[in-house]
């Protein structure tokens, strides 16, 4: 869900659709705007988007695959609060409804599916882990 949305339109900026990753790149580059006309919070609200995007690309696969239960717990909770966060672009009347795209929501709700994944992998008890051979082997009666 979250690669499709890099591909797909995510707004209508100035009469223009924008694909994901032209979005990523205008963020990122809001975060360095030195523009006086904005207000002081779009680079902040840019730049905490781009981290929370960093994080689902770079640091996901690794929780999910190689993260401790504890934290991929934690990691739930940070892809819930990204979720949340990231919903400023049409709350905050950045961004209308109607000019979001499908790609948009599908960058937005992938947080969700993964803070619900990880809370069911955290949750597992040992459902990941590879069996070493003293669990292979019959257990002793006294």
């Amino acid at each position: 869900m979250h690669a499709a949305a890099w591909f797909l339109p995510t707004a209508v900026v100035f009469g223009f659709q924008v694909r994901g990753w032209e979005a990523f790149w205008a963020t990122l580059g809001a975060v360095a705007s030195k523009d006086a006309t904005s207000p002081w919070y779009v680079p902040v609200l840019a730049g905490i988007t781009t981290l929370t995007t960093l994080l689902f690309v770079l640091g996901s696969p690794w929780v999910v695959f190689r993260g401790s239960r504890s934290l991929q717990h934690t990691a739930a909770w940070v892809a819930t609060a990204a979720f949340i966060f990231n919903a400023h672009w049409w709350i905050t009347g950045d961004l209308s409804w109607r000019d979001l795209r499908i790609g948009y929501f599908c960058w937005w709700l992938s947080f969700a599916v993964l803070a619900f994944g990880l809370f069911i992998v955290a949750g597992r008890n040992d459902a990941h882990r590879v069996p070493s051979q003293a669990d292979l082997l019959p257990e002793r009666t006294s």
